[in-house]
């Protein structure tokens, strides 16, 4: 048996040294030795670079999946879906939310690997294609007539109607009902105000966002209706971000990039972000809730204006980002994107490394298996699901015991920058690796029906519930099912006060 991935190194006492040395040479694993009252095992796992294919967090396709996606790179892993639709799309008749349409997308994105994410928008800036349902003046709700960079006038609800916010009210609570929770929905922006949902009307002359207090009432509406869905609030949301984050939301800002594309002397990274951090107090929300980001334009346009991609990056992994969306768009041409971006991929989101892995080399069935670990996250963001450690113990024989651990690995952070000091907006520095955390002990208990004999034991994070692994971590070593075998260990059968095995 071959195990590249990993070193380990036995300490036992002087009993057959020799005999130990000549087998774990055999195994092509690296030899130590010490006195010690008991025989332990050392594990220190190779990490990897491989861009990791984790949930709830990385690359998101826009409107499309990934086998629908023909400008994503095969290099590239996806696990999120993100789409907008129109309060109108999902509800097409009064009262009747568009279940069918829903689930249909929510299965493609399962079929494909990912999880759906989305937004409600309520206000469009195209002429003849609204947001809200046609239906909204049927039942006596009313429209405003805006306009948008002085074009042409069309249609928006009146969120400050009552008719028309009640029923908007009612929607987001019956989404909730059906949708909160369903395991193929990674996360809900919290949208539905102002041009496609992002708690804005800049440029249009004549109209202004709904009343303070009836947009509290739309927070308050998503944040009762999804109690275990992530929300994530638009940070141009100004008088209410602060409010949503408050009850637990994380937020998403949709101009990642602008380094002076709209005006010569203000810009989204160094300005407008800035400014809404501070206002929103939004400097620990990373801690507790993901973040996630929309290119302005897309990445064609940062090249051709010569903007820094590292600049631009480091900027982002600084502000703790679980996403990314380039809108499902081409990637820019150019030997130095490709370099740049796999770097701020193998950082972005929570990134899990085992750094040491140690137990005692036998143990007796029924007893616990004492296990000292060092963990690492060298990513860019906390993993917000409660996964589990679990362990895996598997015999040639084909005996296979699985063990699920009360540790979970949301408590892992990464490392953290001063945020928005004169230094880092003339250059964002590189995200440092969170802190080794070097106390994590676990007692494995081993089945008292165990047989006796060599088992290999593996590691996997799982969710809650289920076996199953859920993540892949950064090191080397992960076999086809998602566990990764990292050492041997010998069970030693129950004797009873006769001294007969069982």
């Amino acid at each position: 048996m071959r195990c590249p991935f990993f070193s380990i190194t036995r300490f036992r006492s002087a009993a057959a040294p020799i005999l130990a040395a000549s087998l774990l040479a055999l195994l092509n694993l690296s030899v130590g030795f010490c006195s010690a009252d008991d025989a332990q095992v050392t594990v220190h796992p190779e990490e990897t670079d491989e861009i990791l294919a984790n949930p709830g967090m990385g690359w998101q396709t826009f409107h499309r999946t990934v086998k629908q996606d023909k400008n994503l790179p095969s290099w590239i892993p996806s696990t999120v879906h993100y789409a907008r639709w129109g309060w109108g799309e999902l509800e097409p008749e009064s009262g009747r939310i568009a279940e069918a349409f829903l689930d249909r997308v929510l299965a493609e994105s399962r079929e494909a690997g990912q999880q759906l994410a989305f937004r409600v928008m309520c206000c469009s800036t195209t002429p003849n294609r609204p947001y809200h349902p046609a239906w909204i003046k049927e039942i006596g709700g009313r429209e405003l007539i805006s306009d948008y960079d002085g074009k042409e006038q069309f249609p928006i609800p009146d969120l400050d109607d009552q008719v028309t916010l009640q029923r908007h009210l009612d929607f987001i609570q019956r989404l909730g009902e059906k949708y909160d929770g369903h395991p193929d929905l990674d996360h809900l922006d919290l949208g539905s105000v102002g041009w496609w949902g992002e708690w804005h009307l800049s440029r249009s002359s004549n109209c202004k966002l709904p009343a303070l207090e009836n947009r509290v009432k739309i927070v308050n509406a998503y944040v009762a209706a999804f109690r275990k869905t992530p929300l994530l609030m638009l940070i141009g949301g100004r008088e209410c971000l602060a409010y949503a984050t408050d009850q637990g939301t994380g937020w998403r800002a949709d101009c990642l990039g602008d380094m002076g594309g709209f005006s010569k002397n203000w810009c989204h990274m160094r300005k407008g972000y800035p400014d809404y951090f501070r206002q929103g107090k939004l400097q620990d929300i990373w801690q507790s809730a993901p973040i996630a980001w929309e290119t302005c334009w897309d990445m064609r346009k940062w090249v051709q204006e010569g903007w820094s991609l590292r600049y631009i990056f480091n900027y982002a992994l600084a502000c703790h980002a679980s996403y990314i969306n380039n809108k499902s768009a081409p990637l820019p041409k150019g030997d130095f994107v490709r370099p740049e971006l796999e770097r701020f991929l193998r950082r972005l989101g929570y990134r899990l490394v085992l750094k040491e892995l140690r137990h005692e080399a036998e143990v007796k069935a029924g007893a616990n298996l004492a296990v000292y670990m060092k963990w690492q996250n060298v990513g860019s963001a906390p993993c917000y699901r409660p996964y589990r450690l679990a362990y895996r113990l598997s015999a040639d024989g084909g005996a296979v015991r699985t063990i699920p651990s009360e540790i979970t690995v949301n408590r892992w952070l990464p490392g953290s920058v001063e945020l928005f000091t004169d230094e880092f907006l003339r250059e964002p520095p590189e995200l440092p690796p969170g802190k080794i955390d070097s106390m994590v002990w676990d007692r494995v208990g081993i089945p008292n029906d165990l047989p006796a004999g060599t088992y290999t034991l593996s590691i996997a994070v799982v969710e809650p519930g289920s076996v199953n692994p859920a993540v892949q971590l950064g090191i080397k070593g992960r076999a086809a099912d998602g566990w990764y075998p990292l050492s041997s260990l010998k069970v030693l059968a129950i004797r009873d006060s006769t001294g007969m095995q069982h």
